[in-house]
């Protein structure tokens, strides 16, 4: 059983930056794929960035030039900057390894003033 734990969420103003990070218990790089997720209250869960196991990433066009993902051996990152009032949700952190989908508990990111 993998898991992962995500930390880092809170609440910050608008024009802000906040990291979050997701513990994984197994090796990064021996993962598909790992990404962020989020979900806002009354809407579907929606990607928000992803990285390969190649290092290949991609990012929803909502948070493009502001979010940043990456990741070392034991924990995928996630860095945001410029953060508006719709970037609150949960985030969630999501692993998939060969056919496997795995999902954190996610932590709460408030962007409000």
């Amino acid at each position: 059983q993998v898991r992962l734990v995500e930390s880092g969420g809170g609440l910050v103003q608008p024009g802000g930056s906040l990291s979050v990070s997701c513990a994984a218990s197994v090796n990064i790089f021996s993962t598909n794929l790992m990404a962020w997720y989020r979900q806002a209250p009354g809407k579907q869960r929606e990607l928000v960035a992803a990285i390969t196991s190649g290092g290949t990433t991609n990012y929803a066009d909502s948070v493009k030039g502001r979010f940043t993902i990456s990741r070392d051996n034991a924990n995928v990152y996630l860095q945001m900057n410029s953060l508006k009032p719709a970037d609150t949700a949960v985030y969630y952190c999501y692993a998939k390894i060969n056919l496997m989908h795995f999902w954190g508990q996610g932590t709460q990111v408030t962007v409000s003033s």
